[in-house]
């Protein structure tokens, strides 16, 4: 059986160990979503994970509604990730981009007032808010894509990987999940069309399915991967069979041959979202080919469970690398883990971000 510390193949990417980094949003960049000089020294703190995605990175103004966070659609914001990739690949790290358009939880706001886009026309529903420059505030209603419009959305991913690639990135990931746009795709209860694109599991896999086909044209499928969030309720997006759909959805990703498939699962017990509905991951392990990784509340030992029980190929942290940026070693020797401060996640200055000591820190 494979331990967590074993190498593996993730696609093209030769990873050193199964830990991999979970995107993490943390709100670091400028007013105009261009990475930060402190971002090169944060990811390549972390450089030892088998694998860092970044936080969720806007692939146009128009999927990035979230303060303070980064975009790939412009060649300021693509120089800007160059210190970055530099940085990590200096560390000796892989790192992913992860390609992100927010749907529905857009706020006008950061639309110029325009209504943001969704499968169907839909509202997040309360207690949800958007975070916006101006506080919180309640989502407002998405209209429905248009079917005429949907080349221009697999344009926009197109330059956001084309910029990736230039930026130095190792691959992409699409983040189809989180009740973010191709989620809301996905899932029936946001997902109301009557076109291609809506009604049965294979058109409500659409989307996905070309978005996954036009990235992987751009920058080869084996440095292309996708997260999904199969089971439960996220963010107001859920479905009524998610049996029906994610294993559908799994088997196209496996035929296009991407470089690995991450699952964010709820459990009954989750610490950041939780659902008693079923974990879908037993049924996509036998119709997904590549890579499997498993990410929500792992610890070291259950981590290793997954890999011996022949379900997960690697994990996906999260919240344990913000405060522990040599989690690997820690997980390694069994070390306790530094607890993170949720008041610095989106703080804006290097406090709770590049400032958590590693073991030799505190040796030292």
């Amino acid at each position: 059986m494979a331990s967590l510390f074993d190498p593996i193949q993730i696609g093209a990417v030769s990873a050193p160990n199964r830990v991999l980094m979970a995107p993490l949003t943390r709100g670091r960049s400028s007013r105009e979503h261009v990475p930060s000089d402190l971002m090169p020294t944060y990811y390549a703190q972390r450089a030892s994970a088998g694998l860092l995605i970044t936080e969720a990175t806007g692939i146009s103004q128009e999927g990035l509604g979230w303060p303070f966070a980064p975009g790939i659609w412009s060649d300021e914001q693509t120089e800007a990730w160059k210190p970055v990739t530099e940085a990590v690949h200096r560390a000796g790290g892989r790192i992913f981009v992860q390609l992100w358009h927010m749907g529905r939880l857009v706020h006008p706001d950061f639309l110029g007032g325009e209504k943001p886009v969704s499968s169907s026309a839909t509202t997040a529903p309360l207690p949800l808010k958007a975070h916006t420059y101006d506080g919180k505030k309640p989502y407002e209603e998405a209209r429905s894509l248009d079917v005429t419009e949907v080349p221009r959305l697999l344009d926009d991913y197109r330059r956001a990987t084309r910029n990736a690639k230039a930026a130095g990135f190792d691959g992409v990931q699409i983040h189809a999940a989180n009740g973010y746009l191709i989620d809301e795709f996905l899932r029936d209860n946001a997902n109301f069309r009557t076109d291609a694109y809506g009604g049965s599991p294979e058109n409500r896999i659409r989307l996905l399915r070309e978005v996954t086909e036009t990235v992987a044209s751009e920058i080869g499928a084996d440095r292309t991967a996708v997260r999904l969030s199969p089971n439960g309720n996220s963010q107001g997006v859920e479905d009524s069979n998610p049996g029906a759909v994610f294993p559908l959805a799994a088997k196209a990703l496996s035929e296009i041959g991407i470089a690995f498939l991450e699952l964010r699962e709820l459990g009954p017990d989750g610490t950041f979202g939780a659902s008693d509905e079923p974990k879908v991951s037993p049924l996509i392990r036998p119709v997904f080919g590549g890579p499997l990784v498993l990410n929500q509340d792992f610890t070291g030992e259950s981590a290793q469970a997954a890999l011996d029980s022949g379900i997960a190929d690697a994990i996906a942290f999260g919240r344990p690398f913000i405060s522990n940026p040599d989690l690997v070693e820690r997980l390694r020797t069994g070390a306790e883990l530094t607890p993170d401060n949720m008041a610095t996640w989106y703080s804006r200055g290097p406090e709770g971000y590049i400032d958590y000591p590693t073991l030799e820190r505190e040796a030292a």
